[in-house]
């Protein structure tokens, strides 16, 4: 009868006194210690479909989304991301990179705490007619990818310049299409610049 090896792990090693089989014997010790590894997939489906009744502590890798993802007893959970550059997205008239020196307008898809998290840098110059953002506050020229759009909208702030402002910032949505509307100016409230640099939400 086998017996379990030493870590408590629940290998199971065939006893001197089990029946000689070595296919059994190979294969009793690979499955045991393979679903106890790091998993490769190449995507999130093929894992579901492989490990169709996923255990407690299994590790699988995902090749398509980069991805880490730990079984955690009741749901695949992501526990660590590939690299993710940074993407410079196209801007809508009116709306220039490097406001106040900042760099350019960048984001990044980054997993944070076991959860997709957009995260953006750089700073974004305004312009207005009369007291109105351009382009109705929508600074994109095109929506983000269907990967960097957030599930229910998204409200952060930013730092916006304190000339020609009576506020230090300005509300950022983030809209399940793919926009991103700058609120928040008006009369009185013309900041010529908006700080991206920390404003990051979940998706």
């Amino acid at each position: 009868m086998p017996t379990q090896d030493d870590y408590g792990q629940g290998v199971d090693i065939a006893a001197l006194t089990d029946a000689p089989d070595a296919s059994t014997l190979a294969k009793s010790i690979a499955n045991a210690i393979v679903q106890r590894s790091g998993m490769r997939f190449t995507s999130a489906s093929h894992r579901n479909a492989v490990l169709s009744k996923p255990v407690f502590g299994m590790l699988a890798a995902l090749a398509a989304e980069r991805l880490l993802t730990f079984y955690d007893g009741a749901a695949w959970v992501v526990v660590a991301a590939g690299t993710s550059a940074w993407t410079t997205p196209a801007l809508a008239t009116g709306y220039t990179h490097n406001g106040n020196s900042n760099g350019t307008v960048q984001y990044r898809i980054v997993n944070l705490f076991g959860e997709q998290t957009v995260m953006w840098r750089g700073g974004l110059n305004l312009t207005y007619s009369g007291s109105n953002l351009a382009n109705g506050g929508y600074m994109l020229s095109s929506s983000l990818p269907s990967a960097a759009r957030p599930t229910t909208l998204r409200t952060v702030s930013g730092a916006c310049s304190a000339a020609s402002s009576t506020v230090l910032s300005l509300k950022i949505d983030a809209e399940t299409g793919g926009n991103i509307r700058i609120v928040g100016t008006g009369p009185g409230d013309t900041p010529p610049w908006l700080s991206f640099n920390n404003v990051m939400y979940s998706l």
